[in-house]
Parts: structure tokens; C-alpha cells; sequence
């Protein structure tokens, strides 16, 4: 398809066109796993997955057997009594099972649920219990995890030969599924019922369900074809874990509903790995969070002067791209690379899109409204700003055909102002219907491309028998936006000390997860607070930015 004026398509956009091209309807419901997989099936050689191991080969996996190995364990999850509405997670790595564990789950018409594999039990036991989670899958490098946790439900163990004899009374993935039909027709669900449960951090409390409807796949078929530019002759790779929302709509459940291979890169990230992939795999589209560019630039001499790439377009989401990694990127990697606005609620929202012709493309802009959405910003009564005024960004959902989020699942305060959903992002008004990214109205930090809520990071340290009270907040950081700096009382009886900020590391590390500990603890005497007892967080994040102009890094 060429470019179109963006305004023009924005004027004449019809959801009925996006709906037309997939196999379900709003009225008839949809099933996503007959609309990522099915529909490109027919073709026997067509690849729906690329796979790079890092303990086995590397392979290849067409939709074809894409179709069958999800029909086995559709059907496995049927036997358990599983099935429209019921929670399966995964806690594994981005290997080939995973995808089949994503696509057996939505044909059954269950809900999937994503474990990030760098959580701790703690994060998991609450995601799990508050889902009300029937079935977990893990791996024998995670196993253990579940092993502290609470009411867990029951284990599918992939690669059980390999996890000792503690766990041989659990259900061995490959033999379940040779067992099974690779015969299951998909159970299409309405077109507001979940087929992902997604947890979001927040600053107050724990993190916060959201259910994601199935109607959300037109949001995303947009994203990738107009944002993103996915073309069907690309090999697209988006950097994002499937544990996250960004990984799991778009690294994942995005390009296979264009009939593009997803890619799975196993290993970490690293600037070598992911040169690796880049000539591999000859990636023509590639998405990531603004943290890998930066550290692909920190580690430029890699590269050597006359290296070259097939990269046609590069995206970036999760904070704005400043412009030494922008120039970086099309100089270095060969491509132009766009900034993009969403959150796990909504999905993506505010885009410079590739595939539209836009008059302005803003150097660390947001850019403009996605089609599908009205994207404004509002002042303190909610009024809508004009060009050069500050207000929070939000979304006229009665002008917004692919909208999704129904709110939080359970019964947290939702973000809704009349017809308006409120971001919490603060941004600049530019006039012309885009804007720029200024700030949070609330806590929410990002590190090296995570979201993450201090209240679960300030929970998880109480737990610890040293501390009475802690504050979290993110400290500016120049290669991953921000680290993670938690302001810590001591109970009387322990003083502070090298070796006990190093446990209390360990222990949030262990609870919580792997990005989301604190990479820097401050004993202090007490902690700033409102007259109610609330932790004014801004002023410790002041005195953070204060020790970064001090150079106290």
C-alpha cells in the first residue's frame, strides 16, 4: 500500500475496514488464534515463527505447525475443564513452546496470561491468586519459583527431564502433548470478553488487572500497519519480551495477524546479540525500547565503518528518543526510527506513524493520534489545551472506534473523566493535534524500558525484618533513562551498613523480579510526608536529581 496523507486517511478511517479484514465480526465474535495463525496456515512453507536458542538449535516453525501444536494443547486444556474465560499463564523464556502455549490458550478461548521470567514468587503469587489462575506452565529454570508459592495452581513443566526428581510429579509438556488431537476448531468469544490478562504497575498499592477484549486486535492490526509500516514481504523483529504488554502485542500477537514471522531471540540483550539477529535474520522492521538504541550507540565500536543493514524503518516506545540516538540510528543503522506513545491498558495511541504520510515528524515527539483514536490533552478541570500549554494527555473514547479498555479488573479506581481517559503522562500541546511527552502526574518509573510502580518495590522492602519504611523513586541515568533509588528507614535495632543495603537488594530481587529491584539504597532518618502520612515522593526524587547534577552517580 503507498503512503496516504495522514489527515486524510484520519478524516475518511472506517473501523468496518479494519474489521473486514479479519475472519470474525463484533457481532459474531472473533477468536485470535484463527486470526493469527489459521488464516496463514494454508500455506504449508509459511514461517510464523523464527526461533535463536540458546541451549538448543535455531529454528524455524511454520503457521501450519503453529495450527496443530495449538490445537494439542487447546484440547489438553479442555480435558482439565478449562476453557472461555479461565486464566492459563506462562513463565518461560521466548522459545518455540511459549508461542504454542499463546496460541493453544486463545483457540481454547481462555484467557492468557504472561509471567515476565525475571519475577520473583512474590510477583507471581499475586498475579496468580488475583487472577484466580487455573494452569501455569514453566520451565526447569523457573520451576523453582513456584515452589514458595501460595494456592499455586497446577504446573505444566516444560523440559521436566531437566528439572530433578523434586518435580516428576508434574505434567511433562511433550508427553501431554503427544497425547492430544492436533485437531480442535477455535471457540470465537464476543467481541468484549478477554482473551489476555495483562497487570499494569501503579504508584499506590499493587499492580492493577487489566483484561485486554479480543476486539482489541483491530487496535493492534493498526498499530503495526500504519505505525509500525509492517509490509508483507518485511522481516520484523520487535527487541520487547513477550512478558510485557509491548512484547506480547506486537513482538507476538501484532505481526502474526499480518502473516509476518514473529522473531524469538532467547538470549539477553545485548549489542552483540542483537547485531546477530539484525544480520541473521536480514530484519527489514525493528522495534525496541529506546534503552536498546541507546546502548547499541554506548557500544557503536562494535560496528565496524563500512557495516551495513537491510533495516527499511525502526520504532521506539516506552520514553521519548532524544536526538544524538535518533541521528545515531539513521546514520548508523541505515533508517529512519519513530517514536511511539500507548500503555498496557490501551495499547498504542499516539504515533508518528511510518505509513502515513505526516507534514511533521518532532524530534522527541509522541507524535500524532493513531487512527482509531482522538488523543487530547486536558487542563485540571478538563478542558481541552491549546498549542504551547501543559495538561495531562488523555482519550476522547466517544471518538475513539478502538478504545478497549474496559477498566481494571478488579474494582481498582479507573481513569475515566467523563468521555476522557487520563493517561497520567504530562505532556506539551503543539496545536496541530500532536504533542510531546513532559512527565508523570504520579510516580511511575521507567528503567531500561520497564514500568515500574515504586508502591510494589516499597511493599516488597517492608516485608524485610529491617525496615520500617521506605520510599522508591527513579534516579536519571544516562543509559537506562533511570535506576531504581529506594530511601530506607531502619527498625531500631539495625543499623545501616554496606552489607545490609547489598541483602535488601538480593531480598526485592528475589521477591519481586530482576528490573525491578533497587539498584541504589539511602538509610535515612525519616522520610518527607504530607500532613495525612503520605510519602512526598517528588521531593526524594528531587534530591535524586540533585546527587546526578553533582555527579554523584
Amino acid at each position: 500500500m503507498t503512503t496516504e496523507n495522514y489527515q486524510q486517511f484520519m478524516d475518511n478511517f472506517d473501523l468496518k475496514q479494519i474489521e473486514d479484514q479479519l475472519a470474525g465480526s463484533m457481532t459474531e465474535g472473533f477468536n485470535a488464534c484463527e486470526e493469527i495463525c489459521d488464516k496463514w496456515a494454508d500455506d504449508p512453507a509459511k514461517l510464523g515463527l523464527r526461533y535463536e536458542g540458546v541451549m538448543r538449535d535455531a529454528s524455524d516453525h511454520t503457521f501450519a505447525e503453529l495450527k496443530q501444536r495449538a490445537a494439542q494443547f487447546a484440547n489438553y486444556l479442555t480435558s482439565q475443564g478449562i476453557g472461555r474465560g479461565d486464566r492459563v499463564a506462562a513463565l518461560l523464556p521466548r522459545t518455540p513452546e511459549l508461542l504454542v502455549v499463546i496460541l493453544g490458550t486463545l483457540r481454547a478461548g481462555a484467557v492468557y496470561q504472561p509471567l515476565f521470567t525475571a519475577f520473583g514468587p512474590g510477583a507471581i503469587e499475586y498475579r496468580l491468586g488475583t487472577a484466580g489462575t487455573k494452569l501455569v506452565l514453566t520451565d526447569a529454570a523457573n520451576r523453582f519459583k513456584l515452589d514458595d508459592v501460595k494456592d499455586c495452581p497446577s504446573i505444566v513443566l516444560v523440559g521436566r527431564d531437566d528439572a530433578g526428581s523434586a518435580y516428576t510429579a508434574d505434567v511433562d509438556f511433550e508427553e501431554m502433548m503427544a497425547t492430544q488431537s492436533d485437531e480442535f476448531a477455535p471457540v470465537r468469544i464476543g467481541a468484549d470478553e478477554p482473551m489476555l490478562q495483562m497487570f499494569t504497575s501503579g504508584t499506590v498499592g499493587k499492580a492493577k488487572g487489566v483484561a485486554v477484549p479480543v476486539r482489541g486486535l483491530m487496535s493492534f492490526f493498526v498499530y503495526m500497519r500504519y505505525a509500525i509500516g509492517v509490509e508483507p514481504e518485511d522481516k520484523y523483529w520487535n527487541v520487547a519480551d513477550p512478558g510485557w504488554a509491548y512484547g506480547l502485542y506486537y513482538a507476538v500477537i501484532g505481526p502474526m495477524l499480518l502473516g509476518n514471522a514473529c522473531h524469538f531471540n532467547e538470549h539477553g540483550f545485548t549489542p552483540e546479540s542483537t547485531y546477530m539477529m539484525l544480520r541473521k535474520y536480514g530484519i527489514t522492521n525493528l522495534a525496541a525500547a529506546p534503552t536498546a538504541y541507546r546502548m547499541l550507540m554506548a557500544h557503536d565500536d562494535i560496528l565496524q565503518d563500512d557495516d551495513t543493514f537491510e533495516l527499511r524503518r525502526a520504532s521506539s516506545a516506552g520514553e521519548a528518543l532524544n536526538p544524538e540516538v535518533i541521528n545515531w540510528v539513521d546514520k548508523r543503522l541505515g533508517c529512519p526510527v519513530m517514536d511511539h506513545y500507548g500503555q498496557t491498558e490501551t495499547g498504542m495511541t499516539a504515533c508518528n506513524h511510518h505509513a502515513l504520510e505526516q507534514d511533521i515528524v518532532r524530534v522527541g515527539s509522541m507524535g500524532f493520534s493513531m487512527p482509531g483514536h482522538r488523543v487530547v490533552a486536558v487542563d485540571g478541570q478538563f478542558n481541552e489545551i491549546t498549542e504551547g500549554e501543559t495538561g495531562q494527555l488523555a482519550v476522547d473514547v466517544e471518538q475513539s472506534p478502538l478504545f478497549f479498555f474496559q477498566g481494571y479488573t478488579w474494582n481498582e479506581k479507573d481513569p475515566f473523566q467523563g468521555k476522557y481517559y487520563l493517561t497520567g503522562d504530562v505532556v506539551v500541546s503543539h496545536g496541530d493535534g500532536s504533542y510531546s511527552f513532559a512527565g508523570r502526574d504520579d510516580d511511575i518509573i521507567t528503567t531500561a524500558g520497564y514500568r515500574v510502580g515504586p508502591a510494589d518495590v516499597e511493599s516488597t522492602l517492608l516485608e524485610h525484618e529491617a525496615v520500617a519504611e521506605s520510599g522508591v523513586v527513579g534516579k536519571p541515568d544516562l543509559e537506562r533513562g533511570a535506576v531504581i533509588k529506594a530511601y530506607v528507614v531502619l527498625r531500631n535495632q539495625f543499623d545501616p551498613s554496606e552489607e545490609l543495603a547489598a541483602e535488601l537488594k538480593t531480598f526485592v530481587r528475589g521477591r519481586l523480579s530482576t528490573h525491578a529491584f533497587p539498584r541504589q539504597i539511602e538509610f535515612v532518618q525519616e522520610l518527607p510526608k504530607t500532613p495525612s502520612g503520605k510519602i512526598q515522593r517528588f521531593i526524594l526524587r528531587n534530591l535524586a536529581r540533585e546527587e546526578v547534577e553533582q555527579g554523584q552517580l
